[in-house]
């Protein structure tokens, strides 16, 4: 419980950093969300090469996704995920369980969700499955991830 929470906290202080040195900078937000997806895209590469070094060759894209949908995804948000598909809809997804429920704040979610789009995209990277993560948020705490593959 308490790695949740030191998670929660960095998560949400990596956000502000971001936000804070564009403030000072006059960035956009459109580049505040690219840097964070790629903050998170570099962590997922990292830790699917932690999570796989003792574990044998995937043999195609859908061992990758079992693999990203079952172990990595209880490893990072500790839950698992219902159904194996390339989308997942989390009515409760905790980096967005701290806000209000209504819409009053959707406009922010998608900074909330740029990291974790990112580690899945790098997760996969690292596995050699090029993608396009997107979270999708129609109310809060509801969120819904979709992964497209893109072949080579």
């Amino acid at each position: 419980m308490a790695d949740e929470a030191v998670f929660q906290f960095l998560h949400n202080e990596l956000i502000q950093y971001v936000y804070r040195s564009a403030e000072q900078g006059e960035m956009e937000n459109g580049r505040c969300i690219t840097r964070l997806e790629n903050m998170g895209f570099r962590v997922g590469q990292g830790l699917i090469e932690r999570f796989t070094k003792d574990t044998a060759r995937f043999k195609d894209e859908l061992d990758v996704m079992k693999f990203i949908c079952k172990d990595f995804w209880t490893s990072v948000f500790k839950k698992q995920i219902d159904n194996l598909r390339t989308n997942h809809q989390d009515n409760k997804f905790r980096l967005l369980a701290q806000m209000s429920g209504g819409k009053q704040y959707l406009e922010h979610a998608p900074k909330y969700l740029a990291f974790s789009c990112g580690l899945v995209r790098g997760g996969l990277s690292n596995l050699g499955v090029k993608s396009i993560v997107t979270a999708e948020v129609s109310t809060m705490p509801a969120c819904k991830f979709q992964i497209m593959v893109q072949k080579m």
